[in-house]
């Protein structure tokens, strides 16, 4: 290879490797504050959060902010996306698991079904925001029902082999979908309000069942 043809592979190297580095950069920058952004709303509410407190949280400077994104709203909705859709692969694994030959009856599968779904505190305040913004907002309503179509289609393949094991089929996946959804949300809040209740823990677990038979029958 001549040396002037050398030199210029060398350069053309050299500025992928730049890009790749700044690439990189930016993309650890951005995960930094979404990572932020999730502590940071999870403790003050997305109406009191600016985005000096962002980015405080994250150890960067307000440009490292607006070089990522052009809003709090737009962070916001990044935020959520991110760890909503992290959630679902968590849960979803979790439910692919085997939950040992001993599940025999719908009960135990609803208990595996509530176990794989964590009771998170800071997600479940994040998750009661995003749905009053939504509320006001048409777009992110429109993205929310995207995503609960997403859990739904994700969860119920797994939801109905649980359920096959057992000799009971579901009638009407999507009703059920959502009826679980509306369940584990709803009684998310009474757990988290109330501990150290027995009686809140059981509710959820008999509401859950109650909504499986309901939309299930024996094979």
């Amino acid at each position: 290879m001549p040396p002037s043809e050398e030199v210029a592979a060398t350069a053309t190297n050299g500025q992928r490797a730049t890009g790749r580095r700044v690439t990189k950069r930016r993309a650890e920058t951005r995960q930094r504050l979404l990572d932020a952004a999730y502590e940071v709303f999870a403790e003050q509410g997305f109406g009191r959060t600016k985005p000096d407190h962002i980015c405080e949280r994250a150890g960067y400077t307000r440009g490292a902010f607006y070089s990522q994104f052009t809003s709090m709203d737009e962070l916001f909705l990044a935020m959520w996306e991110q760890q909503s859709a992290q959630l679902l692969s968590d849960v979803t694994a979790m439910l692919r698991e085997d939950p040992g030959t001993d599940v025999r009856e719908v009960r135990e599968v609803v208990e595996h079904f509530l176990r794989a779904v964590p009771l998170d505190d800071k997600w479940q305040r994040i998750s009661l925001e995003v749905t009053a913004h939504a509320l006001r907002n048409p777009e992110l309503r429109d993205r929310m029902v995207a995503r609960e179509e997403a859990i739904i289609a994700a969860l119920m393949p797994v939801v109905q082999t649980l359920l096959n094991r057992i000799g009971r089929t579901v009638t009407d996946p999507k009703a059920l979908g959502r009826a679980l959804i509306a369940v584990h949300d709803g009684t998310t809040v009474q757990v988290l309000m109330e501990p150290d209740s027995a009686e809140a823990q059981e509710l959820r677990v008999d509401l859950v069942l109650r909504v499986i038979m309901s939309y299930t029958r024996e094979q």
